[in-house]
């Protein structure tokens, strides 16, 4: 039995098999998305949805290469006897000294329990986006993506960003004007690629938000 709480920050990539712990596991990323199955139902833990697994709970999980998870290896005490999806607050994510297991388990205990929700990949969505960075995108089309409702999705987005959908759009057609310019890409023609009706306000753009003139991006 383990004598008390123990915290890591642990890197994943691939499929893990089903198994079980003889203490509980407190689960939520620092840096992208794990997929998993919990006593064989599906869930997930994000950058702002954490999961416990209570001790002897089988469970699987699936993760894309460059996932950062903390992990918070707990016994089965009270507050962690039960699964149970929490709100990852800024205390449980900004403090990520290992010395402070108690202190990180209490983070954990504090925070809010939260409904299941319809998650958003980002993966998926930036692929979407990527593909039609010359059409409009509003929020409503964004979160068809996914089945939500705009205000649903506008939420979930800015707990896993800190961005609005339209600011994480234009953070998109920025990154994306940004490589076409570095090669070689005339400004006019970047701009109708990437959704800009005019090379002047995709100029305007990359001025007031990347501080970055074309013709600075195409020397560099």
């Amino acid at each position: 039995m383990q004598a008390g709480p123990t915290y890591s920050v642990r890197c994943y990539s691939g499929e893990y098999a089903g198994h079980d712990h003889d203490h509980a596991q407190i689960m939520f990323a620092l840096d992208g998305r794990m997929e998993l199955e919990i006593g064989g139902r599906a869930a997930f833990t994000d950058t702002s949805c954490g999961m416990i697994i209570p001790a002897g709970v089988a469970h699987a999980f699936m993760s894309p290469r460059g996932v950062r998870m903390v992990v918070i290896d707990t016994p089965d005490d009270a507050g962690v006897d039960r699964m149970r999806r929490f709100a990852v607050t800024a205390a449980c994510r900004n403090d990520v000294d290992p010395s402070g297991a108690e202190r990180h388990l209490a983070h954990v205990l504090e925070a809010p329990s939260i409904l299941t929700r319809r998650s958003i990949d980002l993966a998926r969505l930036d692929g979407a986006i990527g593909r039609a960075l010359h059409e409009p995108w509003d929020t409503a089309r964004m979160a068809a993506l996914f089945f939500l409702s705009p205000q649903r999705f506008h939420a979930r987005l800015l707990e896993l960003t800190g961005l609005a959908p339209q600011a994480y759009l234009r953070t998109r057609r920025l990154d994306a004007a940004q490589r076409l310019l570095q090669g070689g890409v005339p400004l006019e023609a970047t701009a109708l690629r990437v959704g800009y009706s005019s090379a002047s306000a995709l100029g305007f753009a990359l001025r007031r938000d990347r501080q970055l003139g074309a013709r600075k991006l195409r020397a560099s």
